[in-house]
This record gives structure tokens, C-alpha cells and sequence, in this order.
């Protein structure tokens, strides 16, 4: 079963139990059972997960002021000199309905050394970032969240105007003052216009549950170099916003696509900043 079909069946189920799921989201830290074992084992296949302290950091508040938009930020910190690159990472909330909220690849010549998003978490929760090597090791690192309610939350726009926009692309570069355009890091961003329905949220005024609609492939190149694929799930909060941080090939060209689960197809092109 591929990983897109594991998260379609989780999002059934995650519907089917909306009212245990939204007890949940009430419950004091520490009331249920310890979720990450019986997690670990389904996503990872009962690989070692390693201490990742000083391989990645994750970043996100202890308490959130908005459950539907959460940040979230992972660091690579590997020492200078240090041979090894991240070539995967899996984003875990561990209380979520639907728990793998995302999953990066990056390219072998990417060099992306931070990336951050926003997150719906859906009741007080472990978060665990969980990067693999080029050692073909994985690292696991861990964090607690406060936050409630954050699947079932009202979308920010009404749909209408947000399925109007929808597929909209836009790319922010960040300069650095005397950075290169080549050989230095520098920062981009790249958001999505996409209401990111989780499948858990009612409908106002027919009090029906909106299907669930989200993107759940994005793919960002500069040139022909891919820097990262994201899977996509319901825990991505809605229009989609990814930071990174990366180190320029001096393509004149940064390009991105995007698939939702209804299959549309959504790309964008943009000059390379500084080249």
C-alpha cells in the first residue's frame, strides 16, 4: 500500500471517529496512553530510531495561540565537516487523526539545511521529526505541543472565494546582505493558495463535514535540481507555506508543482533571486 493510500485510510477512519477524536481534544496531557511505540512501529517498520540530538532540531511552540496554524521549523545541525546529509524527513503529531502530517525527499544536491511550515495539531500531543541519512540511519527528535481542535477548525476564507484562488502559486526569496548567488545559503518560501480541507471540519451552514481536500505532492526545482518533495497531509494547515533554507546551483530559474487529492495539477515559475 503506498504511502498516499495509508493517509487516504486515515482520513476515512479519522471522520469515522470524529467524536473520540474530539474528546481528545479536550483531555488533560498525559491522560491517554503513550501513542508513539505502536506509531514508530507502523511508519518506520521497526527501523532503529537514534538519538537525534546534534543531527536535526525541531522547533515549534509549547503553547500554540492558534491550533490550526501551529509553527513548525526543523534545523539540520550536523557539525562542520561532518560527511553525512539528510536525505528524508518524516513530520509525526502523534495525536493528530491522521498522524504523518509530511514527508520530504531532498536532492542529492540540494543542500536544504532548515524547513519550516504550519501545522494543524488537533489535541495536546508529542511531535517527533524523524530524519534519515545518508548513513541510511534514521534520527528521531521530539517535542510537546499544547493545542486543541486544530482538524476540526472553520476554514480562515470562505470556500467559495478560497476555490476561487485556489492553485495560486507565489515564491519569495530572502537576500542576505554580501551572500553570493552561488556557494552561499540563502531562504525562500513558496506558498500555495489551497483551502488544505482536513475532512474534519463542519460545514457552517448545512452542518455537513467538507470532504477532505488537500495538497498531497509538492515538488520545488532550481534549474533542473530538485530541492525537495513534500506528501502532504490533512495536518498541513490550509494555503500551505514551506521556508527553506538552501544553497543556490546559479540556475536562472526556481519552478514548482503541486497535486491535490483531486488530482489538479498546479505549477509555477519564477526567476532565481541574485544570479
Amino acid at each position: 500500500m503506498t504511502r498516499n493510500a495509508r493517509r487516504s485510510l486515515a482520513v476515512v477512519a479519522a471522520v469515522a471517529v470524529l467524536g473520540i477524536a474530539n474528546l481528545a481534544c479536550a483531555a488533560e496531557p498525559g491522560a491517554a496512553a503513550d501513542s508513539w511505540p505502536a506509531l514508530a512501529h507502523s511508519i518506520f517498520k521497526d527501523r532503529p530510531l537514534n538519538d537525534g540530538s546534534g543531527v536535526i532540531a525541531l522547533e515549534m511552540p509549547y503553547r500554540a495561540e492558534d491550533a490550526a496554524i501551529v509553527p513548525l521549523s526543523v534545523r539540520d545541525t550536523l557539525p562542520a565537516g561532518d560527511p553525512r546529509r539528510i536525505k528524508a524527513l518524516t513530520i509525526v503529531i502523534d495525536e493528530n487523526p491522521s498522524p504523518v502530517a509530511a514527508e520530504f525527499t531532498f536532492g542529492d544536491k540540494a543542500a536544504v539545511s532548515a524547513i519550516s511550515t504550519r501545522v494543524r495539531v488537533n489535541s495536546y500531543t508529542n511531535v517527533h521529526a524523524v530524519a534519515e541519512l545518508s548513513d541510511g540511519k534514521l534520527y528521531m527528535v521530539k517535542t510537546y505541543v499544547k493545542a486543541a481542535g486544530g482538524c476540526s477548525a472553520p476554514a480562515i476564507k470562505d470556500e467559495a472565494e478560497a476555490r476561487a484562488n485556489i492553485g495560486q502559486m507565489r515564491l519569495r526569496q530572502f537576500a542576505q546582505a554580501g551572500a553570493a548567488a552561488q556557494g552561499k545559503a540563502r531562504e525562500a518560501q513558496i506558498m500555495i493558495r489551497h483551502p488544505n480541507n482536513s475532512g474534519l471540519q463542519m460545514d457552517q451552514i448545512t452542518h455537513l463535514y467538507v470532504p477532505a481536500f488537500f495538497i498531497d505532492n509538492l515538488k520545488v526545482w532550481q534549474g533542473d535540481d530538485l530541492l525537495f518533495a513534500m506528501e502532504g497531509g490533512i495536518s498541513i494547515s490550509e494555503n500551505p507555506s514551506i521556508r527553506f533554507t538552501y544553497v543556490p546551483n546559479g540556475a536562472a530559474t526556481m519552478r514548482a508543482e503541486a497535486t491535490d487529492t483531486d488530482k489538479h495539477v498546479y505549477k509555477g515559475a519564477w526567476p532565481a533571486a541574485g544570479i
